[in-house]
């Protein structure tokens, strides 16, 4: 198998058509010798499921990977990444913000000998500016706390030589942020720069809570600097401790009432509270993620695997 095409759906019905069609054209047109085009059903609760198995009916091609359950959009494309055969992966969302299309030049590059070449948005078309703005900032501080060199305004949308998606089968990751352990991996990678379209159909699968654990997972798996946080807090406190303790001395040999603070006091008390607790908060996370994955329980579970006859 030469090209292998690996989308994760959740909820599309309304695009699953489409995409088939789309990626199938691309596909037939595409200089490769063979191809699939896997499609991972991630415990849709629409006809999304049923469409597909009405696709795999017609279309030799197509490789169906049904889950037990939602597992989430990372496990759910980890799925796919581990049913792949193709020598060339490309990972695709099935919203169609990125344009299928893009496989041809993508394609050129990964047989000059780039390992990944991964899309990078110049625009984010159809996306409001709270989602712009956060995911700004979202990347920048990425940046700043991970050790690994992940690229700002890039997706899972790439496409991979069969060596990256073997070492990336070899990370038993629970907690996964796919785009920063291809990251990790190394090899030769290059961007290529594209202007994201608006969803073909549907609402977003990512609500803002899902957005924050989606953050959390990508900080927690590349930093432990959020732990480095309460040394700060620490030394802060302690320089303030000594501050309020030299006032303490002035007050007393100067006969000024420390009473009148009280308010000052108490409040300075509420905000250190506040800070251990947030400490205690990043560590127990670091520690709860710790013990789900000695658990060593499998990533996903597949009800069944359905594959494609004329």
């Amino acid at each position: 198998m030469e090209l292998s095409v690996v989308i994760p759906c959740y909820n599309e019905e309304e695009s699953i058509r489409e995409l088939h069609k789309r990626v199938s054209a691309v596909c037939h047109t595409a200089p490769v010798s063979s191809y699939e085009i896997v499609l991972i059903n991630d415990g849709s609760r629409d006809q999304t499921h049923e469409i597909m198995r009405e696709l795999v009916k017609t279309d030799p091609h197509l490789v169906i990977v049904d889950l037990s359950r939602n597992h989430g959009h990372q496990l759910a494309l980890t799925a796919g990444l581990f049913h792949a055969q193709g020598d060339y992966v490309l990972v695709l969302d099935a919203d169609l913000q990125d344009p299928p299309e893009l496989l041809l030049p993508m394609l050129e590059r990964t047989r000059a000998g780039i390992d990944v070449v991964y899309g990078k948005r110049d625009q984010r078309a159809g996306e409001t500016l709270f989602k712009r703005i956060s995911a700004s900032l979202f990347y920048r501080l990425l940046s700043y706390l991970s050790d690994t060199h992940i690229p700002r305004d890039v997706g899972d949308f790439r496409l991979m030589s069969r060596r990256v998606v073997e070492e990336f089968k070899n990370m038993p990751e629970q907690h996964r942020f796919v785009r920063g352990m291809i990251a990790w991996v190394g090899f030769r990678q290059e961007a290529f720069s594209y202007q994201r379209a608006p969803r073909f159909a549907g609402e977003t699968k990512y609500p803002f809570h899902k957005l924050l654990a989606f953050a959390f997972d990508a900080i927690s798996s590349f930093s432990i600097k959020p732990l480095r946080v309460s040394l700060l807090f620490a030394g802060f406190g302690v320089c303030l401790a000594g501050l309020m303790a030299l006032y303490a001395i002035y007050a007393h040999f100067s006969d000024r009432s420390l009473v009148t603070g009280w308010a000052s006091l108490a409040t300075i008390i509420a905000f250190f509270a506040s800070l251990q607790l947030i400490c205690i908060g990043v560590i127990g996370e670091y520690i709860g993620r710790t013990y789900i994955q000695v658990k060593n329980r499998p990533l996903f579970i597949i009800r069944e695997v359905l594959r494609g006859s004329a």
